[in-house]
């Protein structure tokens, strides 16, 4: 074939070939993909603790509008957005990651609001296509102030948009809602906390920057899981909270019920992190089959959306359910491990940060979001008011203004003469010449005068808080109470330092580890609300043993005392009426050599309690021939008849009218004298013989006839041995002082000098008031010495004893918040 004429000769190919080692080319290659993996995909932010394409889901939710306040999208909307705007990765992992942020069982405060089937801890969600999202109202608190140059904006994937290169994160979002992420040779698994702790730590940290990990510990003692369950075994938990790595251990929350009139079972209601029913039923079955697991007849899910998590685990007659609850939490996920390691990016680089260096890198961020914001409005309102200050000098000679404009031959030579006639800045002179009609009637003047003082006033505090380091750190710690007061649930979890379950391969080892002694125990409560036992050691005549510790420490007056056994049956008497079945087993278990209820349980948590409000006034036995006597705040009196408890796991003693309350709870004997005290002083004694015992519904009989106003402060039963070293104490102040911050006087007086009256009558004063005073807040009978402690549990002093029946009351140093008996 012959070229045409003319026709370009073609190029020659050039054959190129380099050599390349491998083993750099792989170094090489490897490095950029771990590079991209640690910083670009698996690790969150230390600032607002969240990963790249978190980050980017909320601000895209942000940009599209899709508020609490308006109406869910597809979800296949958002991914769609986020993918095509900043994120160029597979849609699959950036719906997961949506679907995450919306699960509460996943995130502590959940950062989407999910409409459609978001999944749950044993199935996945529906499609995208399917679900709908919106941003949720904490969410916002973490997008807000972006618009307000808060934070740097980077590049998109394609240097066609810009995006947050952090989040302004109004709350530490990393310790609330933890992280977990794979990388190129390091991990990250970080717990979930309760947002009110982890805020007070970071507050407590900004007013004293040196403050220790036991001090920060104070305010947040251990994570705060979204299922709730139990924590055993703390020191895990300190271990990474100094050190960025430590493990603890989860167990479910499970009661001991009667499933039938002759069936025992075991009620799951919460299980631990991330482990969802079906895994635990599958556990157990493969356990049975291989009988691993004994003493187990069925289990069944009763778990819905109404009740929760309610998971029955039956058993069989003869199997002590301790036994084999203890069987669960060695073989099944019931009890499960979670190991901490806390590896953020600080400053571009991963660290393993513990957490006060957690909440300082938090508050170091949130300090400067503060100071770039308050620049930012003050830059906005240096500008409102320079404009609004040559609008006022235009208003004033607006004749002039308008005769100089239309003498002009163009908008260019009006604003050179309104530059120079009125001495204004070019800013101000085309903002004059853009002035609409409307705006130059008098009340337009008025309106710009008073924004003019209002921008003056504004610019002046702008002016004085970025002035002082220390009212920017004052507002910093203002926002986060008020983030934790919008956003903050109670705890969940409950910690206890209790020791986890042994896991042994040998089958002899693991029976032994099964047999849970049931030794002779002594249950306190506290006068503050915690509980712990005490196991007995046996003195040499049979008769259980303690040691009084010889110095007072916090929490250690007593309001109620119990001798039982570890794996008894006993019950807690509420302020409601109710009584809760638990035993005592899982209970903190504190040497008997120095019994110090600080490292007690609060018993609200321990029996998590729904009301806030529901108080725990005293323990009792539920075997024992002695009836429960109980008072009421109307002053209303019951004795409850022995052996008629229902077979529940919780129920009424007493049948309360609307806005009574029980205020006070004992069990005795018939020779013991019932004894009330109201907030007008009177003091009623008189004869338990003469109640009757009654039927857990009844309502009870008349106990006390309170005067106009008044109602029981106090109730409680002495013994007769007891009565001549018995007490009263009275503590009286003014109901016009906000409760807890007038100490009051208190004056504390024998038992015998109050004579015995009848049922239904007013009883004797008690106390005088002195000037001001004129009610009693706090009232306290029972064996001496008395202990009083403050708010806190730490021990506040009283009067000695011996004062008159109706004598005035000696002032108080500090406030008393409760007043019990000593540890014995």
């Amino acid at each position: 074939m012959t070229r045409a004429k003319n026709q370009p000769a073609e190029d020659p190919i050039v054959e190129r070939i380099e050599d390349v080692d491998v083993a750099a080319e792989m170094q090489g290659s490897f490095l950029e993909y771990a590079y991209s993996v640690i910083y670009s995909r698996a690790l969150p932010d230390a600032r607002d603790g969240l990963k790249p394409v978190q980050r980017r889901i909320l601000y895209q939710m942000n940009e599209m509008g899709l508020r609490p306040d308006r109406g869910h999208v597809k979800s296949a909307r958002v991914v769609g957005e986020v993918m095509g705007k900043l994120h160029p990765h597979g849609d699959t992992a950036i719906y997961d990651t949506l679907v995450r942020m919306a699960q509460a069982f996943t995130l502590r405060v959940p950062l989407v609001d999910g409409h459609g089937n978001f999944g749950s801890l044993d199935d996945g969600p529906a499609a995208s296509r399917y679900t709908e999202a919106r941003l949720a109202s904490p969410a916002l608190a973490m997008t807000e102030g972006l618009d307000e140059n808060v934070v740097d904006f980077v590049p998109n994937y394609d240097n066609q948009l810009t995006q947050p290169e952090v989040l302004p994160a109004a709350y530490p979002n990393l310790l609330v809602n933890g992280a977990s992420g794979i990388a190129v040779g390091m991990a990250t698994n970080m717990a979930p906390h309760n947002l009110i702790e982890v805020v007070g730590a970071a507050r407590h940290l900004i007013a004293h920057p040196n403050a220790t990990l036991d001090e920060l510990m104070e305010f947040v003692p251990g994570p705060d899981l979204p299922t709730g369950g139990t924590i055993v075994g703390l020191s895990g938990i300190k271990d990474a909270y100094a050190t960025g790595r430590g493990s603890f251990k989860t167990r479910a929350r499970v009661s001991v019920e009667s499933i039938t009139a002759r069936k025992t079972g075991l009620v799951v209601t919460e299980l631990p992190y991330l482990v969802g029913p079906e895994k635990v039923i599958e556990k157990i079955k493969d356990g049975v089959n291989a009988k691993k697991i004994n003493g187990i007849s069925d289990v069944t899910d009763l778990t819905d959306r109404t009740n929760g998590l309610r998971l029955v685990i039956g058993i069989k007659t003869g199997f002590s359910p301790d036994a084999v609850l203890e069987q669960l939490y060695r073989l099944t996920p019931l009890e499960d491990s979670f190991n901490i390691n806390n590896v953020a990016l600080v400053d571009g680089g991963p660290q393993t940060l513990g957490l006060r260096e957690l909440l300082q890198v938090y508050v170091a961020h949130r300090i400067s979001v503060v100071t770039r914001r308050s620049e930012y409005r003050l830059a906005r309102r240096r500008e409102r008011l320079h404009l609004v200050d040559g609008l006022l000098i235009a208003i004033l000679d607006i004749d002039e203004v308008i005769q100089l404009i239309r003498g002009s031959d163009d908008t260019a030579a009006a604003r050179a003469r309104l530059i120079e006639v009125f001495d204004l800045s070019q800013v101000q002179a085309d903002y004059i010449l853009e002035l609409q009609l409307r705006r130059l009637t008098k009340f337009s003047r008025i309106e710009l005068e008073a924004e003019r003082d209002k921008l003056r006033a504004e610019i002046e505090e702008l002016e004085a808080l970025l002035a002082s380091r220390h009212r920017i750190e004052a507002l910093v710690s203002d926002e986060l109470a008020e983030i934790a007061e919008r956003f903050g649930t109670p705890r969940r979890t409950l910690l206890t330092d209790a020791r986890p379950s042994i896991a042994g391969a040998a089958a002899k080892r693991a029976a032994a580890v099964l047999e849970v002694a049931d030794v002779p125990c002594r249950v306190f409560l506290s006068a503050t609300g915690r509980i712990a036992r005490v196991d007995l050691p046996v003195g040499d005549e049979g008769a259980p043993v303690i040691t009084v510790p010889a110095r007072r420490s916090k929490h250690d007056a007593i309001r109620s005392t119990l001798d039982t056994t570890s794996r008894a049956e006993i019950g807690a008497v509420t302020s409601l009426g109710r009584l809760i079945r638990f035993t005592p087993v899982d209970l903190p278990m504190l040497p008997p050599t120095s019994v110090q209820l600080g490292a007690g349980v609060k018993i609200g948590d321990y029996l998590a309690l729904p009301n806030r409000d529901e108080k725990v006034l005293a323990i009792v036995s539920l075997d024992s021939d002695r009836s429960i006597a109980l008072g009421t705040k109307q002053g209303v009196v019951k004795r409850v008849a022995t052996g008629a408890y229902p077979n529940k796991p919780e129920f009424e003693v007493i049948g309360l009218k609307a806005g009574d309350e029980v205020v006070g709870a004992v069990q005795g004997d018939e020779t013991d004298e019932l004894v009330f005290v109201a907030t007008d002083a009177q003091l009623l004694r008189f004869p338990a013989a003469i109640v009757r015992p009654q039927g857990c519904p009844a309502g009870g009989m008349a106990g006390i006839n309170l005067g106009s106003g008044a109602h029981v402060v106090h109730f409680t039963s002495i013994a007769a041995d007891d009565v001549p070293e018995a007490v009263v104490v009275t503590i009286a102040a003014t109901t016009d002082t906000l409760l807890g911050t007038d100490p009051g006087s208190a004056k504390v007086s024998d038992f015998d000098e109050f004579p015995a009256k009848g049922r239904a009558t007013g009883g004797v004063r008690a106390q005088r008031f002195l000037k001001g005073e004129d009610a009693l807040h706090l009232a306290w009978v029972g064996r001496s010495p008395a202990l009083a402690v403050g708010p806190d549990g730490t021990a506040r002093t009283l009067p000695d004893s011996g004062a008159k029946r109706d004598a005035s009351g000696q002032p108080l140093e500090a406030v008393v918040g409760a007043i019990g008996t000593r540890i014995g």
